[in-house]
């Protein structure tokens, strides 16, 4: 057994490249390592900015000897057949043999590879590992034709045994393997020799470069945390940047800086933003006033002055660069106490949402339109929530946003509170856009609920209105995320609202803004649109007002919007299959979810959910269980009844022509569920509904068990056949059961 250890040194690796690289280093070698026959005990991957590193312990020394038996032509078969099997396998026609089959003699042939010492493996594998790094950039460099992300300076593969340690001979593009390891640029000695992987990490490390990249990241934050609380302060916690920095350095050295007085009242977000993005500082906060007040700086030496020179430097960096936010934050404060936030809202006409969809501004009138609507249903006021909605992304024309993006919404908050709007629509403001992930905070304000939910209704119902929708992986408007948006904003407020009303509307808002040449049109749209709010959906509203309109009318509406109705029930479903993908992490089966959808308000998505979740939770229950399984065989029984009979059996059992205490016990079984389950039912309680349900489980298996459904007598056959009509009929009244996997 040997330990292998490799380093490929070279110039400074972008830190977002380390840790994909290092994986990749690790899984190419061991895969190839195995393929090739080497097994080895555990491996492990490190990247510092100039390297990448591998350790392998417990590796063979030579790969096993191995014998394949081939099975070849029969012995009569054409002497070509016969040629090519030798060609194939390697071996001449003495060395087969011959075995007899069922269709006759067959060649058979043996082939040994011997075992490959191990050395030689490594070096092929390595080789293969280099020259075909999958980086997502490379470059060449000098006169070789070899690739890698910045130049390679040197590769160490070397082998320890007990008896010692030997380089593994290796020569890429002229780059020849050692035992040769250099330390940090500028602290080190030079360089030294390595005998095995802890020589290695223990000579790098006296020669300020600390291998393991988590360790770095641990020392960064503990350093940085104990300064700031020595000063009673705090570090914003960001674990992207902290990854980041550590990959920027090798010997992490933490400095604590200051920020001038002129930029501490500058919103604590611009501060923490600025310095992230372009000096990757970490923001150091007061908690008790929550102002951002000092930096983290990450230097990647010590020096004779413990920084200070450093520190110096970055703080007048950081000063030029906060006086350019500052002087955004002040003229964009300037704009909205002078004009209000719908003056920096106005350019927003000018700039385009989407080719197909119009101008922004366009937009958040769509929106604030469908946010009054949505209003009254979530507890908020219609007037503030469409305030709200207009001015939600007014600070998408700000300077600041222009400058740092990420900082949409956030801004917004803080212009409009400067512009004297309610903290109710500054808050929207800032939360519109939420949730943005699985694990995003959902807004839970009312007009916040309200302007979110209109936000994304609007993005969906736009892009399925021109056919732009998700295809396979490819997602690019971010549509998957939008409806499970809608989902959560739903569920997370119990906000009780029928999609399919406002989904016909906004696609009705489309259709207008299509035909804007057309009056006559436009103006049978606008009523449609009216009706909607009363009727429902697209198809009733335009019946409502059939009547009122002519043929020509008729046609020219059914030609600019007949396909609404497809395009609404195509969202919808597209709503369904999120909610399933949601739901699955909660246990509920995707058959419990349709068998809840093929109930009427399959719209209404928390009823929806109410709905799953009850009969998954009934369905967890022996109960539960067997009562579906008696449910299926009443229904099997009763369909194939009914296809026999050419009738329905759904006219109601009478109690008078029961012969059996098991089959008197089932109609007063029934009788109690139905009492129990109708009030449930129109109270939506379908926990309670469930319950009563499962609860006629034993008498239902109890009936199965002593009663012949199939009677001779056929007025007790038919009566029987009707008992089972109505626990069809209870069980589907509940959700179709039928749906259910067994």
């Amino acid at each position: 057994m040997a330990d292998l250890l490799i380093e490929l040194f070279s110039e400074e690796i972008p830190a977002r490249m380390q840790k994909r690289a290092a994986e990749d280093l690790k899984s190419l070698v061991t895969n190839g390592l195995v393929d090739a026959g080497l097994t080895y005990a555990s491996a492990g991957a490190f990247a510092t900015p100039r390297r990448l590193a591998l350790s392998i312990e417990g590796l063979l020394d030579a790969s096993p000897t191995t014998v394949e038996e081939r099975k070849g032509p029969r012995v009569d078969a054409p002497e070509k057949a016969l040629e090519g099997f030798l060609r194939g396998a390697g071996v001449t026609k003495d060395e087969l043999e011959i075995r007899d089959e069922k269709k006759g003699q067959v060649y058979f042939a043996k082939i040994t590879k011997p075992g490959r010492p191990a050395a030689e493996i490594v070096a092929e594998v390595l080789e293969a590992t280099v020259r075909n790094f999958p980086w997502p950039k490379s470059m060449r460099w000098g006169v070789g034709s070899l690739k890698w992300v910045r130049p390679l300076h040197s590769i160490v593969c070397l082998m320890t045994r007990e008896d010692g340690a030997e380089v593994v001979p290796l020569d890429i593009d002229g780059i020849t393997s050692g035992n040769t390891v250099w330390g940090h640029r500028f602290m080190s000695s030079g360089s030294f020799k390595v005998t095995s992987f802890d020589d290695y990490a223990t000579k790098l490390k006296q020669n300020f470069v600390v291998l393991d990249g988590a360790e770095r990241a641990d020392h960064i934050w503990h350093d940085a945390t104990n300064q700031a609380f020595a000063q009673g302060l705090e570090v914003v916690e960001d674990k992207g940047l902290l990854a980041e920095v550590a990959g920027l350095v090798e010997w992490p050295v933490v400095l604590m800086g200051e920020i001038g007085a002129d930029f501490l009242d500058l919103p604590p977000e611009v501060l923490q933003t600025s310095m992230k993005e372009h000096q990757k500082f970490f923001s150091v906060r007061n908690p008790k006033t929550g102002r951002i007040e000092k930096f983290v700086t990450v230097a990647n030496r010590e020096t004779k002055d413990n920084g200070a020179t450093i520190l110096a430097g970055n703080q007048k960096v950081l000063s030029a660069r906060l006086s350019d936010a500052k002087f955004f934050w002040e003229n964009d404060v300037r704009t909205v106490e002078r004009d209000g936030m719908e003056a920096m809202s106005a350019p927003l006409a000018n700039v385009t949402f989407h080719n197909k969809l119009g101008s922004q501004a366009a937009r958040i009138a769509r929106i604030a339109s469908l946010a009054e609507e949505i209003a009254p249903i979530v507890g908020a006021k219609p007037a503030e929530a469409g305030v709200a909605a207009k001015v939600a992304k007014a600070d998408l024309s700000s300077e600041m946003v222009y400058e740092f993006p990420e900082l949409q919404g956030i801004m917004g908050r803080y212009y409009a509170q400067k512009a004297g709007l309610s903290d109710a629509v500054a808050d929207a403001c800032r939360d519109h856009y939420s949730p943005l992930g699985p694990s995003d905070d959902v807004p839970t304000e009312p007009v916040s609920v309200a302007v979110a939910l209109a936000d994304k209704l609007d993005t969906l119902t736009g892009f399925w209105a021109i056919d732009e929708k998700p295809t396979g992986s490819k997602d690019p408007f971010a549509l998957r995320r939008a409806a499970l948006g809608v989902i959560r904003l739903l569920l997370t407020n119990d906000v009780r609202l029928h999609l399919d009303r406002f989904i016909d509307s906004q696609l009705v808002l489309h259709k207008i803004a299509e035909a804007d040449e057309n009056d006559s049109v436009i103006d049978t749209l606008k009523e449609i649109l009216d009706e909607i709010a009363e009727h429902g959906v697209f198809g009733a509203a335009f019946d409502a007002i059939a009547d009122k309109l002519s043929d020509a009318q008729k046609d020219a509406v059914k030609q600019a919007a007949g396909n609404v109705p497809d395009t609404s029930e195509d969202l919808l479903s597209f709503f369904h299959d999120r909610l399933k993908v949601f739901l699955k992490d909660e246990g509920i089966r995707h058959d419990v979810i349709d068998a809840c959808l093929a109930m009427e308000g399959n719209d209404d998505i928390t009823l929806l959910v109410k709905r799953a979740r009850a009969l998954q939770a009934m369905l967890d229950t022996e109960d539960g269980t067997n009562l579906i399984q008696g449910f299926k065989r009443a229904n099997n029984i009763l369909s194939q009844a009914e296809e026999k009979d050419g009738v329905e059996y759904s006219f109601g059992p009478d109690l008078k022509f029961a012969e059996v205490a098991e089959e008197k016990a089932l109609f007063a079984a029934l009788d109690a569920a139905e009492e129990a389950i109708k009030p449930a039912m129109t109270s939506e309680d379908f926990t309670a509904a469930m319950s009563a349900m499962a609860a006629m489980r034993p008498e239902v298996d109890a009936f199965f068990e002593a009663v012949q459904v199939n009677a001779d007598n056929d007025i007790v056959r038919r009566n029987r056949l009707n008992l089972l009509g109505r626990i069809r009929d209870i069980c589907l009244s509940v959700a179709d059961l039928t749906r259910i996997e067994s």
